[in-house]
């Protein structure tokens, strides 16, 4: 799927409306597969994100759990970490 969409759920901060509209318009991005829609298509398109952005409000409201929050700080950390190894591991 698309990498740019990352985890939303169970953060401390918790996610923000931004972070949200972000991974709903990545997602119509891939769905669709238009990075930018046409003018015949756009009322069409965020409209998509707009709902899809719903539905990503809703369920990370509804989702429980008994974890305790992720730190993003450190999270991001090891994401970086990852990349790091990945892009090491095919040029070296």
């Amino acid at each position: 799927m698309c990498r740019n969409i990352r985890t939303l759920y169970n953060f401390d901060p918790p996610v923000t409306e931004e972070e949200m509209e972000a991974a709903a318009l990545q997602f119509v991005r891939k769905v669709s597969g238009f990075r930018e829609p046409s003018r015949a298509n756009r009322e069409a398109f965020e409209r998509g994100v707009r709902d899809v952005t719903t539905a990503v409000r809703d369920l990370l409201d509804s989702l429980v759990t008994s974890a305790s929050p992720r730190d993003r700080d450190v999270e991001a950390a090891k994401a970086r970490a990852r990349t790091r190894r990945r892009y090491q591991a095919q040029t070296g």
